[in-house]
């Protein structure tokens, strides 16, 4: 359910749309997105390397959008940036579980969307599954 307005036109349309259930991905720059004619749709938001960060992007997707749950890359966890892991620790109220990036770009193509970011980080991206707020 959408509690106000986002900046970004598709994605505050986007958030409007989403069911329970349904998934989202917030992504780094480098993270394959599906095509075809059964893709999610892409939603572009990079604009330089690290413009908008996969943090920012995540902050303001969720102060929108209902989680119940979210998946990131086991890679993620074993890499020199722990800042996704870092921010993960400090998330609340939806449970994040960890499964291999393989895992992750099959989720990708069962998403509504993907939403990519300037993120450059290996391995930064998170795939968010919407809830209801009852």
């Amino acid at each position: 359910m959408k509690r106000s307005v986002l900046l970004n036109a598709e994605i505050s349309m986007l958030v409007a749309s989403m069911g329970h259930g349904d998934m989202v991905v917030v992504g780094d720059a480098g993270l394959p997105i599906p095509t075809g004619p059964d893709a999610p749709q892409r939603i572009d938001l990079a604009l330089c390397p690290g413009v908008p960060s996969l943090e920012q992007t995540l902050t303001a997707v969720l102060s929108e959008l209902q989680v119940e749950h979210a998946y990131i890359a086991h890679e993620a966890l074993q890499g020199d940036d722990k800042s996704l892991p870092a921010w993960c620790a400090n998330r609340t109220g939806f449970d994040i579980q960890t499964i291999s990036h393989a895992e992750l770009k099959a989720l990708c193509q069962r998403a509504r969307a993907v939403i990519r970011t300037g993120e450059c980080t290996p391995y930064a991206n998170m795939v968010l599954v919407s809830g209801v707020t009852f």
